[in-house]
């Protein structure tokens, strides 16, 4: 009974020692997490501008710090260079998520194509 406290003990004593340790992420978010709750769920009142000026800084204070940019970053950033009708810089973008995260290969050539057929659609209007 004594051996099966003393295990409980030391489970406790590491949970707690573990908890306390200040959480270190492997990527570097910046203002991305609060931009996109102003965005989706917010008031809206951070324009697709804004967001893009806040992730180029954001994108430098990473390189600063020598952490590497969250996934999802480039691409979200792409997505604010189309809504701001910057086609190249968009594009560009993508192309940096889907070298950065070669994992998200399908899911920004959708992105692409979508873009692609929504300018194709609007132009024939």
């Amino acid at each position: 009974m004594r051996k099966f406290q003393y295990v409980v003990m030391a489970a406790a004593a590491l949970t707690m020692v573990g908890c306390a340790q200040k959480s270190q992420s492997l990527f570097y978010w910046g203002e991305y997490q609060d931009n996109i709750y102003a965005m989706y769920n917010g008031d809206g009142s951070v324009t697709p501008q804004e967001q893009i000026t806040d992730i180029e800084r954001d994108l430098l204070r990473a390189q600063e710090q020598g952490k590497r940019i969250a996934p999802g970053i480039q691409a979200h950033l792409g997505y604010m260079y189309l809504l701001e009708g910057n086609e190249g810089a968009g594009y560009q973008a993508f192309q940096r998520e889907k070298q950065m995260y070669p994992e998200s290969t399908v899911f920004i050539d959708g992105m692409i194509q979508r873009a692609q057929q929504a300018k194709q659609t609007g132009a024939e209007q």
